[in-house]
Parts: structure tokens; C-alpha cells; sequence
């Protein structure tokens, strides 16, 4: 006889909309960061040693916080598979050292105090939606 173990559509179902609603979170939740500051009047201009000039358009934060949440999903769903039931300590230890490896590059560039703190919510504003809802709940 194997063990396997058999989950009910319903909490297959649910796990996948909770998790889904985590990303849209994310995206959401950066997108309106972003127009917070830019209705505040944030320059979001950023400019890196080196490199041309470049403005913090709503469409890359976009496209970069769903790229970076459905990452994070990613990594959880491949933990779960590999780590069992340590797949969750596990991906929290690494969406913390993630989230503190994604404030290097504000350190690095030129930018007003207004777009640092606007970048700087929107980088905390994607773990935080994860964290809350991406992982498995105990029933």
C-alpha cells in the first residue's frame, strides 16, 4: 500500500485562488505606491553611476512585481514538492534574505528622498503580500 496523500478539490482550489490573490495583491498593492507618489508629486527619476537617466514608469513596476511574485510563488510550490513540510520556514527565511538583497540597488542610485521611500514600500510591499498569503494554512 503507498501513502499518498489525497487533497480535496476544494482545498486544491482554494489554495490556488488564495495564492493567486496574493500576487494580485502584490501588483496592486505597488501599482498604487506608485500613483500615490506620482499624484504626491514624486520625481521618479533614478539615476545609477554610469547610466543614462531613467524614470520609474508605472508599467515596469508592474510588470516587475508580478514577475517578482510569481517568482516567489514559484520557489514555494518547488519547496513544497522537494522540502515537505519544512518547504514553508524555509521559503520565509529566503523571501527575507530576497526582500533585504532588493534594497542594495536604492542604495546605489541617485534619486529624491520621494522616490527612495515610494521604491522602497513597493519592495516590501511584494513579500509582504506573499508572505501573507502564499503559504499553506493549518486547518
Amino acid at each position: 500500500m503507498s501513502s499518498t496523500t489525497v487533497h480535496p478539490a476544494s482545498t486544491t482550489t482554494s489554495t490556488l485562488r488564495r495564492r493567486a490573490t496574493g500576487v494580485a495583491a502584490a501588483v496592486v498593492a505597488c501599482a498604487a505606491i506608485w500613483i500615490v507618489g506620482a499624484i504626491a508629486g514624486v520625481d521618479y527619476a533614478v539615476r545609477s553611476p554610469g547610466q543614462p537617466e531613467m524614470v520609474v514608469n508605472l508599467v515596469p513596476v508592474i510588470v516587475f512585481s508580478l514577475g517578482s511574485a510569481l517568482l516567489g510563488w514559484a520557489a514555494l510550490a518547488v519547496l513544497e514538492r522537494v522540502a515537505g513540510r519544512r518547504a514553508t520556514g524555509i521559503w520565509f527565511a529566503l523571501a527575507v534574505v530576497v526582500t533585504l538583497l532588493s534594497f542594495a540597488p536604492l542604495f546605489q542610485v541617485d534619486a529624491t528622498g520621494g522616490a527612495k521611500v515610494a521604491l522602497g514600500l513597493m519592495h516590501l510591499a511584494v513579500p509582504a503580500a506573499l508572505i501573507a498569503l502564499l503559504p499553506k494554512r493549518d486547518h
